[in-house]
């Protein structure tokens, strides 16, 4: 079956390292960013604020090289498993979540 990208033709996608299971960054692919991270191997996504494709580390070098992606039972979200060279996150921290969430947050 093919994937079900949403009504703005996305599809999110929920990084993890291969190695320790950390999960490193959740965005959004579109057709296009997941046709580009299966044929190099190096994740791309679709950036919603910039509307535009976004190769993960080409002006950092912190690139993340896809070593497996599975899709979850409803088809609707990407699992990708990768090795990563460098801090995931844009802020230098290894992972996008490295803030616990406080009560007052919400």
């Amino acid at each position: 079956m093919p994937l079900k990208f949403d009504d703005r033709g996305l599809i999110p996608a929920i990084v993890q390292d291969n190695s320790t299971g950390e999960v490193l960054i959740v965005a959004y692919m579109n057709d296009e960013a997941l046709r580009r991270t299966l044929e190099s191997g190096q994740v791309w996504f679709w950036s919603r604020s910039r509307q535009e494709l976004w190769h993960k580390g080409a002006t950092s070098g912190n690139t993340l090289t896809v070593r497996e992606m599975r899709k979850d039972c409803d088809e609707d979200a990407l699992l990708v498993k990768v090795d990563a060279a460098g801090p995931a996150c844009h802020t230098g921290e290894r992972s996008c979540f490295y803030r616990v969430l406080d009560p007052a947050d919400v």
